[in-house]
């Protein structure tokens, strides 16, 4: 599959005794890095009120990184669009995509990335979630070309043409980016039921626009490449913990079970099934997972997420996959 592209989602982890502002920094090192290595786009995902992961803002993170780097596409992957009013985003992207003109990227979300008392703080309604489609037409509007008899322009933003980008991990997703001719980037990492039935739905149903002539799917995955598959496998068990504790923050009595008891527990297996989309190990190994992934998903990238707390052991996966698609990534 020499034509796969690879590209990185990153959470702006932050793990226990890691000061924030190294942690944010980190993520400018990998954008960096995997810019030299040759991977595609680098993007951040909303999420709010989590004590680990740093990217609720992904507008600033977009910004931060693209004023540190020099050609990788940058972005969100993605803005929970019931969280805003389409102008504010329009606005943002719009205001990035001038100072950074060809490298923006704004992939939406109908999820709101949260509890619903944290949706009444950012002084939402979980009901926004159903005028996604509509706003996501006014959104579009913003970004075209003005035009006269338009009382409301996205200044900057009017005519900048942001590619927009729909994530789902269901078939709503799947139906309206095929219905609008956009790239659709399915959730794969962390939900993946629907994965095959969506995707198939999408390409076989897909109308071209003036964005996409043709279908372009994205799916997420999670690698931990390592220097041997024992220890690939380690770090995929702290995610997994991570992830299980993470689940387990509204569940009493929960925060009083050591690690052992918590990955005994039901919370553990679920977390297992939702990263069941994951390779680890040596580079050969990674690659050959990889691979097979992309093929089931019918994807024509792979965005990769490594939630690796110690920013070392990121860096050292990201680096060590790169290393086991070098082609790829050079052509």
């Amino acid at each position: 599959m020499a034509s796969l592209r690879l590209s990185v989602l990153d959470l702006a982890p932050v793990g226990p005794g890691v000061n924030p502002t190294d942690a944010l920094r980190s993520s400018v090192d990998l954008a960096r890095a995997t810019e030299a290595w040759g991977f595609t786009r680098y993007w951040f995902a909303e999420h709010h009120n989590m004590p680990t992961i740093f990217s609720s803002s992904p507008a600033v993170l977009t910004g931060y990184i693209a004023a540190n780097t020099e050609r990788i596409r940058v972005g969100a992957g993605g803005v929970m669009l019931p969280n805003h009013a389409p102008l504010v985003i329009a606005e943002q992207f719009g205001t990035l995509a001038t100072i950074y003109p060809g490298r923006i990227d704004l992939g939406l979300g109908r999820a709101p990335g949260t509890t619903p008392e944290t949706v009444l703080a950012l002084r939402r309604d979980l009901a926004n979630a159903e005028n996604f489609p509509s706003d996501l037409d006014e959104l579009q509007r913003y970004f075209g070309d003005p035009h006269p008899a338009q009382r409301v322009r996205a200044v900057p933003g009017a005519g900048t043409h942001v590619p927009i980008y729909i994530l789902g991990s269901s078939m709503f997703g799947a139906q309206l980016a095929a219905a609008k001719g956009l790239p659709y980037a399915f959730a794969s990492h962390f939900s993946p039921p629907e994965l095959v039935r969506a995707v198939t739905h999408y390409r076989q149903g897909f109308q071209p626009s003036k964005q996409l002539g043709a279908p372009y799917v994205i799916a997420g995955m999670n690698v931990f490449a390592a220097d041997s598959d024992e220890a690939g496998g380690a770090l995929f068990e702290k995610s997994l913990l991570a992830m299980a504790r993470s689940l387990g923050r509204m569940v009493p009595g929960i925060a009083d079970l050591d690690d052992a008891e918590l990955m005994a527990s039901p919370l553990a297996q679920q977390a297992r099934a939702m990263l069941v989309h994951t390779a680890t190990g040596t580079p050969a190994r990674v690659r050959e997972q990889t691979l097979a992934f992309a093929e089931h998903a019918m994807a024509d990238e792979l965005i990769i997420a490594t939630n690796a707390a110690d920013p070392a052991e990121r860096m050292r996966s990201y680096a060590l996959l790169a290393e086991a698609f070098r082609a790829e990534l050079a052509a």
